[in-house]
């Protein structure tokens, strides 16, 4: 079931382009409690259906410090994964070889903090396709905004977005 949720956000988050910061959840971030990126969607409560995904995609492990990392993980909402068309994402939660690209495709290896996102045009996803980085009328991960930046776990970094990305 897809629900909605608010916006996680991090102690230490930082603004990204004009970006405010959420509301802190307490105790997050890496050194402050050793989370990996998939402990601390889950507990922020609004990345339910991302964790689904993951589930069905049998990425859990490799997302929870058991692949190589680290990762900068672009991660869609609950609000995001809403605006799909309901058969659309029931369709890719039954084939999970598809889903798995979809997933990998907001994977980055590696760890960018957001004040180096800024100074890249693109970054090279773990499924071998590339997202496109702009600035202009707001940071744009291709055509989805991120709304929160820098939300730190053991094994990488999670910068929220609001539209789930499709490869293209």
């Amino acid at each position: 079931m897809i629900q909605s949720g608010v916006v996680l956000a991090a102690a230490g988050l930082i603004a990204l382009g004009g970006l405010a910061p959420s509301t802190a959840v307490a105790g997050q971030g890496k050194g402050s409690t050793g989370k990996s990126i998939v402990q601390v969607a889950r507990e922020a409560g609004s990345f339910t259906t991302l964790i689904q995904a993951l589930e069905v995609a049998d990425l859990v492990g490799t997302l929870s410090g058991q692949g190589k990392g680290p990762f900068t993980v672009f991660a869609p909402t609950d609000e995001a994964f809403a605006k799909l068309d309901p058969a659309t994402l029931q369709s890719l939660l039954g084939d999970p070889d598809a889903l798995k690209q979809i997933l990998l495709y907001h994977v980055v290896p590696g760890e960018y903090p957001a004040a180096q996102v800024l100074t890249r045009s693109s970054l090279a996803t773990v499924n071998g396709q590339s997202l496109s980085i702009s600035t202009a009328g707001g940071v744009k991960v291709n055509d989805a905004n991120v709304t929160a930046t820098d939300i730190t776990a053991r094994n990488g970094v999670i910068h929220v977005i609001d539209t789930v990305l499709l490869p293209r």
